[in-house]
């Protein structure tokens, strides 16, 4: 199931065993971005991924996006299953904030889709 929270896609995959939850955290600015801060960027998610809860992991991936995500055990349920994905969304507000704050370029626009 696809959402978006502030603007950044969001994804939950339920499996018979497990719940994976993941949110796009932003990117590293490119050096080719006119007063980017990219050595901020960098420090702030490698600082933001070596303090996180145990079970949540944030990537960065081959373009130099940042995903942050987290596994946990199958819910039962609907309702079980949209209060972990508020629950991941909230918790996402903290990273996103610092990431941006460090220079990550956030995502501009997004809009919810199931």
């Amino acid at each position: 199931m696809r959402y978006a929270w502030r603007g950044h896609p969001c994804a939950a995959e339920v499996t018979d065993a497990s719940l994976t939850i993941s949110g796009y955290a932003g990117r590293i600015p490119s050096t080719a971005e006119r007063g980017a801060d990219r050595a901020a960027a960098l420090a702030a998610w490698e600082e933001l991924r070596l303090g996180l809860p145990e079970g949540v992991d944030l990537h960065l991936l081959p373009d130099h996006r940042m995903v942050l995500r987290r596994s946990a055990p199958a819910v039962n349920g609907a309702i079980s299953l949209v209060s972990e994905m508020v629950r991941f969304a909230m918790a996402m507000d903290p990273y996103l904030e610092r990431l941006e704050a460090a220079g990550a370029v956030p995502r501009s626009s997004g809009s919810a889709k199931t």
